[in-house]
């Protein structure tokens, strides 16, 4: 009776430091997707002009320059994580998105202090990329380390999961800002600071959340290793870190394409309103939130290498004819449709790839291994996924992006085959 206790009370702490993790990393990606969100509304806020593709162009080109600060905070956090502790770098990295949050509510518009509002636009970003980089690392591998082994997919799904989930409550602000509250001017001129508000606020509440977080004993047992968090440690995984790089590149282009991208895709190219590009972005997103704990569990009982060559192989085939049909249809609810098929793809992907990193590092350096060639992988490509797609349209060859993803995943295929089954050769209670 005592032996259920107790092991009653460890699961549902395990399920507790899961949650309360797992809403910190909702809250981040909320306040970061919030720009995407929006950016229709502040675009000429920040950058003059009459060309709203002109306009989108440089809101995406500070979407994309905020990304390349994800490794220089992978990189400190990582050393946060593997030398201070999980818990540590997840406090802060919380902290300083909170800090580029409020910096963008408050900063005032170009038509009042002229070229030092895009140039604070920027410095908040950057400081929200520094964020993501830390936290990504941070949150997979406490995740990780946290699940019971037999369910390590299913729980660290829950990672996509609020990764997805606060892309999601950023539309619905803002399906509740152009429905309920505000008309078209009002968030044009200043509606569209309140999401930032909303976002600093529950950086604050993320924060106090993860005080009480337990640290993992992975980390505990690495304490000791003097080398924990060190490029020099990370040098000794070599074939860890490209495989890292590999497996990333198709998938974070994928998933940029379906979330951040898409939303602009639909105006601009599939001509619908944008009433219904955010009503088709929020029920997309919703259904590939469905998705990722259903494909972590599977992965739990089939391994990860084969969804993962699933992933590319139909990613391959498919990009181009799926994002060509979306482009093509006047129709919202044949572009729901499509984009759902997409997602029945990209999740076989977005719903392991933090454990499948997670598994292939010792914890001594797991949080940086995880982080560094990830963020840096989608610093160049994810980051960049939107901006290239708005160049190639702006340039009269929008298609030429299709093929471009397509290549991009392709390349993942080949890695996703030559590289081992990570759930059989585990290293998550390695030191």
């Amino acid at each position: 009776m005592r032996d259920a206790a107790r092991s009653f009370a460890k699961e549902r702490a395990r399920i507790r430091a899961i949650l309360v993790g797992s809403i910190g990393n909702l809250v981040e990606w909320y306040d970061f997707y919030v720009y995407s969100a929006f950016s229709l509304y502040f675009a000429n806020a920040f950058f003059p002009g009459d060309d709203p593709v002109a306009q989108m162009l440089s809101a995406s080109g500070v979407f994309a320059l905020g990304f390349f600060m994800r490794p220089v905070g992978a990189y400190v956090f990582g050393r946060i994580g593997d030398g201070k502790g999980r818990r540590a770098a997840l406090m802060l990295s919380v902290l300083l998105m909170c800090a580029g949050s409020l910096i963008i509510a408050l900063t005032p518009t170009y038509a009042a202090i002229g070229p030092a509002a895009p140039a604070i636009l920027l410095f908040a970003r950057m400081l929200q990329g520094a964020s993501l980089g830390g936290e990504y690392g941070s949150s997979a591998t406490y995740l990780a380390e946290t699940a019971a082994p037999e369910r390590r997919g299913f729980y660290s799904s829950f990672q996509y999961v609020t990764m997805i989930a606060g892309q999601l409550l950023a539309l619905l602000v803002l399906l509740a800002l152009q429905n309920l509250l505000l008309d078209d001017k009002a968030l044009r001129d200043w509606g569209w600071r309140i999401p930032f508000a909303i976002g600093a606020l529950l950086a604050i509440v993320a924060l106090l959340m993860r005080r009480d977080l337990a640290e993992t004993s992975a980390f505990e047992a690495a304490r000791k290793d003097a080398k924990r968090g060190s490029l020099r440690a990370l040098l000794d995984h070599r074939r860890e870190t490209a495989t890292v790089v590999g497996l990333t590149l198709g998938g974070t282009i994928a998933f940029y394409v379906y979330t951040t991208y898409m939303q602009k895709f639909l105006k601009l190219s599939a001509g619908l309103s944008a009433s219904q590009t955010t009503w088709i972005s929020a029920g997309s997103l919703l259904f590939a939130l469905i998705l990722q704990p259903i494909y972590g569990a599977l992965s739990d009982r089939v391994g990860r290498r084969p969804m993962l060559i699933a992933f590319g192989v139909l990613g391959t085939l498919f990009t181009v004819p799926l994002l060509s049909a979306i482009s093509q249809t006047h129709d919202a609810w044949t572009a729901f449709a499509l984009i759902c098929l997409a997602w029945l793809i990209v999740a076989l992907y977005t719903s392991i790839n933090a454990v499948v990193k997670a598994e292939l590092f010792p914890a001594a350096i797991r949080v940086t291994g995880v982080a560094l060639p990830y963020a840096a992988t989608v610093s160049v490509f994810g980051g960049s996924a939107e901006y290239v797609a708005l160049w190639f349209k702006s340039q009269g060859h929008e298609s030429w992006f299709y093929w471009y993803a397509s290549a991009a995943i392709f390349v993942s295929l080949v890695v996703y085959a030559a590289m081992p089954e990570t759930k059989e050769a585990s290293r998550i209670d390695r030191v």
